[in-house]
């Protein structure tokens, strides 16, 4: 089933060249979310690797890793957990630094957001060079809790971002 909405996917996405900045072509994920059986069916095809691997919470990654993690976290009956940018959590937090291709940005937890003995998958909608997802996986592991693997709607595969992921498996839905 799955290579089935893979392809659905890839049908369904919207390619949008020269954003944001000239030479970029943008995978626009939206006209996915708009078809509510492809959504569902996407979210249950990002789910299946890790259905049986005692998942107890999903990290999703600003913002659109919360449009795919919360519904992905119900599917397995996990907790979710949103990682935002900075000054965007109300309580206590702990943040990961991460190089972008200029500069640099974070990414922060509530402190209790997960501990020792949770086991936790990221999702997000994108795979490109890996920096925010490693970043993600570093913070969880700063938490103390076990990283179960990485999910993404969508991969690109040129730019070998699957290599800054270690230490857990990593599975995406669709690869470019």
């Amino acid at each position: 089933m799955s290579n089935d909405v893979a392809e659905r996917v890839r049908r369904t996405l919207r390619a949008i060249p020269d954003h944001p900045k000239p030479g970029i072509i943008f995978q626009d994920i939206t006209p996915v979310l708009h078809d509510g059986p492809l959504f569902a069916d996407a979210v249950g095809a990002m789910a299946a690797p890790f259905r049986d691997a005692g998942v107890t919470h999903v990290v999703g990654i600003e913002a659109r890793g919360f449009i795919l993690g919360a519904p992905l976290a119900t599917r397995i009956g996990a907790g979710f957990i949103p990682l935002r940018k900075p000054g965007k959590l109300p309580w206590e937090s702990v943040a990961e630094k991460y190089a972008l291709e200029y500069g640099e940005d974070s990414l922060e937890a509530h402190r209790d957001a997960c501990k020792a003995g949770d086991r936790v998958l990221i999702a997000d909608d994108v795979l490109a060079t890996g920096g925010t997802a490693a970043a993600a996986g570093k913070l969880v592991r700063g938490l103390g809790a076990e990283l179960v693997g990485w999910t993404f709607l969508l991969e690109i595969g040129v730019l070998k971002g699957h290599q800054r992921l270690t230490g857990a498996r990593y599975s995406s839905l669709v690869s470019l």
